[in-house]
C-alpha cells in the first residue's frame, strides 16, 4: 500500500502558508493533510479492488469532495472530506490525477506509472453515497484534544449511517508521535524570531490518542452501529520543516492488526466487492 508513504513525502514540504508569510507543512486550520490521506486510501483501493476499478470504467462510480451528509433519522448534517458515489449529474472537470495536483501530492515514479494504468475515477455531482471517508489528526496537545477528536470522527459514521445503511464508512487517524512540535498556533509573528516548542511525553501521548481512537464503535454488518473499516497511522512530525517520518514500531498498529492501513484497505476491497456487486 502507498497511501502512508505518499502522505509523509507530501507532508514534508511546506506548503501551506499563513497570513503572517510563514510556511507550514501541517496547519490546523487547512484541511489539507485531510484531502492528502483521503486520496491516498482512494488511490489504494482503486489499485486493489477490481469490481471497483470496473464501476469506474462504467461510469457508476465517481467522487465528490465535502460533500454534505444529512441524517436523516436525527436531521444533523456533516461534511465528509470525500465519497465515492453514484452520479447525480453529467462529470465535471476532475479526476484523481488532477486531484494530486491541485493537492501537491508528491508521487514518486512507480505511483506515477500505478495512477496511469488506473481508470479515470472522475468528479461528479453526488447521487448515492457508496463509501464517505472522514481524515482526522492528533498533532499535539494529545491529552486535551482527545474529546474533540472522538466526537468528530464519531459524528462522521452517525452522520453517513443515518443516510444511508449501505454506505460504507471509513475513517483515517493521524497521531503525531514526535517528542516536540512547532504549532502554528503559538508561532505566528514570532516563529523566525522565537519559536515556541511544543514538548510531548512520548510515546505515552500519541498512546493516549491511540487508546482514544480505538474506543471507537465499530460495525461489523449493516445495521451495526460503528465505523466499516478505520486505521491508525502514526507519524513523526516536528512541523519545522524537516522530514516527516512514518512510524512502524510502537505504539503504531503492527501488520494485521485492525487498525493497520494495510489491514483497512483490504477490508474496504472486501466490503465493497460484497456490498456492491449488483451496482450499476
Amino acid at each position: 500500500m502507498h497511501g502512508p508513504a505518499i502522505l509523509v513525502r507530501t507532508l514534508s514540504e511546506s506548503t501551506r502558508r499563513d497570513k503572517w508569510g510563514n510556511a507550514w507543512q501541517y496547519h490546523s486550520r487547512s484541511d489539507h493533510h485531510s484531502k492528502v490521506a483521503c486520496w491516498g486510501v482512494i488511490f489504494d483501493l482503486l489499485s486493489s479492488t477490481p469490481l471497483l476499478r470496473r464501476h469506474v470504467e462504467a461510469g457508476v462510480v465517481c467522487f465528490g469532495i465535502n460533500h454534505e451528509m444529512r441524517d436523516f433519522v436525527h436531521d444533523r448534517k456533516k461534511n465528509l472530506d470525500l465519497v465515492l458515489c453514484t452520479p447525480g449529474g453529467p462529470a465535471s472537470e476532475g479526476d484523481l490525477l488532477g486531484l494530486a495536483v491541485d493537492y501537491d501530492i508528491d508521487l514518486t515514479e512507480k505511483e506515477r506509472d500505478i495512477l496511469a494504468g488506473l481508470p479515470v475515477l472522475a468528479r461528479a455531482p453526488v447521487g448515492s453515497v457508496v463509501m464517505a471517508l472522514e481524515a482526522k489528526a492528533c498533532m499535539t496537545a494529545h491529552q486535551r484534544a482527545l474529546p474533540r477528536l472522538y466526537d468528530e470522527l464519531n459524528s462522521s459514521h452517525l452522520t453517513v449511517h443515518g443516510a444511508s445503511e449501505q454506505a460504507i464508512a471509513v475513517g483515517f487517524t493521524m497521531v503525531n508521535a514526535a517528542e516536540r512540535y512547532l504549532s502554528p498556533d503559538l508561532n505566528k509573528r514570532n516563529r523566525a524570531t522565537d519559536p515556541e516548542w511544543s514538548s510531548h511525553r512520548q510515546p505515552r501521548d500519541a498512546q493516549l490518542a491511540i487508546d482514544k481512537i480505538k474506543q471507537l464503535p465499530r460495525r461489523a454488518k449493516v445495521g451495526d452501529v460503528g465505523y466499516d473499516a478505520l486505521s491508525i497511522v502514526v507519524i513523526d512530525m516536528p512541523n519545522d520543516g524537516s522530514p516527516v517520518a512514518l512510524v512502524e514500531g510502537p505504539p503504531a498498529p503492527r501488520p494485521g492488526d485492525i487498525y493497520h492501513y494495510d489491514t483497512m484497505i483490504a477490508r474496504l476491497s472486501g466490503l465493497y466487492a460484497t456490498r456492491f456487486k449488483d451496482l450499476g
